[in-house]
């Protein structure tokens, strides 16, 4: 009984700091792209921004699985890795995105929230999954 307590503690825990950095993820979005995000996503439907936001989710989940699955024996060595990781990746993925800002045309971040379908959409995505596997690979 004392292993599911445990455990119950532990998933508490990794649990609440991974909503902790899934929060933040939303933030460094919507920081990056011009207006409100939450009005962007659920008022005007904007399909482009619901793209970048949940690569970035994604993204950091992944990271956050990542650390939580090859965490060390010690709970709370574990637990700062994950949150040093977690906070890595969100710092890379807002490089990346203003990396690729510097060497495309326009502001990237008014280009993800105009309410046509833009390809910019795609890459920023996909950068975002792609910083996420490179520091998800490094964890291992």
């Amino acid at each position: 009984m004392s292993d599911i307590v445990n455990g119950l503690g532990r998933a508490t825990a990794y649990g609440g700091l991974g909503l902790v950095l899934l929060v933040l993820g939303i933030v460094l979005v919507d920081v990056l792209t011009p207006g409100k995000l939450g009005r962007q996503i659920w008022e005007q439907r904007n399909r482009n921004a619901a793209m970048v936001l949940s690569s970035a989710l994604l993204g950091i989940g992944g990271i956050v699985f990542t650390s939580i699955w090859t965490t060390y024996e010690d709970f709370g060595k574990g637990l700062v890795s994950t949150a040093v990781f977690g906070l890595l990746g969100l710092v890379m993925m807002a490089v990346a995105f203003l990396i690729v800002d510097l060497i495309t045309p326009g502001r990237l971040g008014e280009t993800l929230v105009e309410p046509e379908p833009h390809p910019a959409v795609w890459v920023t995505a996909s950068c975002n999954l792609a910083v996420s596997a490179v520091i998800s690979a490094s964890i291992a």
